[in-house]
């Protein structure tokens, strides 16, 4: 892949690839971004496994639905991760390898923000594996989290948040948004990217720089 011609080392000599990600000045409006949830075994990337990962562009403050996509990632077992986003071991059998359930959400990340709801998770996972198969290297990103977004909002309207106030499905009910079946990749960026707007509808925020991680 063309992006990966140009590995450099970044802070603290960590080797990065540039996936030339929008400029900070960028305002909200014109902001191409790429909403991302993965589905996986548990919560830590050196333990555990990515088992399915979606995305929905945003273009501005438009989603792009025709440029969904979905993969799910082969290689483990579901153990009981099952119970939460309802994958078996036969449909993770049929999946695709991590390395190209990575490299097309590299491809799909190209010009873009990461956006993610506790976005730790999928940089973290996505860092593993890059570094797997990268040579060590991982994505120069722009990184906006939903989670943070509502948090701060939530502080500047002397409103303070307890855990379950920022899920995702609670931070959707706050801003009357539709309610989905929590658990499924696509599903779950769907809504990260209907939730970002409307929190950063409502918020004093203009540009990519009051947002970013």
């Amino acid at each position: 892949m063309s992006f990966l011609s140009a590995i450099t080392g970044g802070r603290w000599g960590q080797k990065t690839f540039d996936i030339q990600s929008p400029d900070v000045a960028t305002p909200l409006e014109k902001l191409p971004a790429l909403a991302v949830d993965m589905e996986t075994t548990g919560i830590k990337p050196a333990r555990d496994a990515m088992l399915s990962i979606g995305w929905v562009p945003l273009n501005g403050r438009s989603i792009d639905l025709a440029g969904a996509g979905y993969v799910v990632v082969a290689g483990t077992e579901v153990g009981e991760s099952a119970t939460i986003h309802g994958l078996t071991d036969d449909e993770v059998a049929t999946g695709v390898s991590p390395q190209e359930a990575i490299a097309q959400l590299l491809d799909a990340l190209q010009g873009r923000v990461l956006l993610a709801h506790f976005a730790a998770l999928e940089t973290g996972f996505m860092n593993k594996h890059c570094r797997e198969l990268y040579d060590g290297a991982i994505p120069d990103l722009s990184v906006v989290d939903t989670f943070t977004l509502e948090r701060r909002h939530m502080e500047r309207m002397a409103t303070y948040p307890r855990g379950e106030d920022l899920r995702l499905p609670r931070v959707r009910e706050r801003y009357n948004l539709p309610r989905y079946t929590s658990h499924n990749a696509l599903s779950d960026a769907l809504a990260c990217a209907e939730a970002y707007l409307a929190i950063t509808e409502v918020s004093s925020v203009h540009t990519l720089k009051d947002i970013k991680e």
